[in-house]
């Protein structure tokens, strides 16, 4: 039997996370920004997003990233172009933008620059174990990641319960190799050892 459309994920999803705690919001925050912190070496670019409402994730998670020393580059959004990006210097820098985003204030950097990171943390809504994502549909990461280097690691950014057996999948779809969770840490997505914590 085929998973439910994409579009009873999404409601289904969104309509947990506006139930969560902001307790539980806090710790699971908290689990993922220590993570974060260790997934890239110092000296290394990481691409990782700005959370905005329900999202996985805090300002603390890219100031992690920061303390550890890499470079962290966040989305600049176009409609219908691939991401741009810009790097992150702190949440004071931060502005307003499109689709009720926050974005960088300075240099804009162009869509290829996603080349240069080690790692990139992929907003979702949820990930299967295949490495299959959902996201909010507007589709900036299907156009961006294709961009990044075949080496870098591609993780998902999701809550526990968000990392399911299977998802309905587009020809578009970018598979993930990794999920990141509050509870269970990195978990490789498309092989038999899928259930181990591992380091990209």
């Amino acid at each position: 039997m085929p998973p439910p459309p994409k579009a009873v994920w999404r409601d289904r999803i969104l309509a947990a996370r506006r139930g969560t705690s902001v307790a539980r919001r806090r710790i699971e925050d908290t689990a993922l920004a220590t993570v974060a912190a260790t997934l890239a070496p110092p000296g290394s670019v990481v691409c990782a997003y700005v959370p905005v409402g329900s999202e996985p994730g805090s300002i603390a998670l890219l100031d992690a990233l920061s303390e550890a020393g890499v470079t962290v580059l966040v989305p600049v959004t176009r409609t219908g172009e691939p991401l741009s990006w810009a790097r992150y210097l702190g949440e004071s820098t931060l502005v307003a933008a499109n689709f009720g985003l926050r974005e960088p204030g300075g240099e804009i950097l162009p869509p290829e620059t996603v080349t240069e990171a080690h790692t990139v943390l992929v907003p979702a809504l949820a990930v299967d174990v295949r490495g299959v994502r959902l996201g909010r549909g507007a589709g900036f990461y299907d156009r961006s990641l294709h961009l990044a280097s075949p080496t870098a690691a591609i993780i998902a950014v999701v809550r526990d319960d968000e990392l399911v057996e299977e998802l309905p999948e587009d020809p578009h779809d970018i598979r993930m190799g990794w999920a990141l969770t509050p509870g269970k840490g990195l978990v490789r997505l498309g092989s038999d050892d899928r259930a181990e914590e591992h380091t990209p």
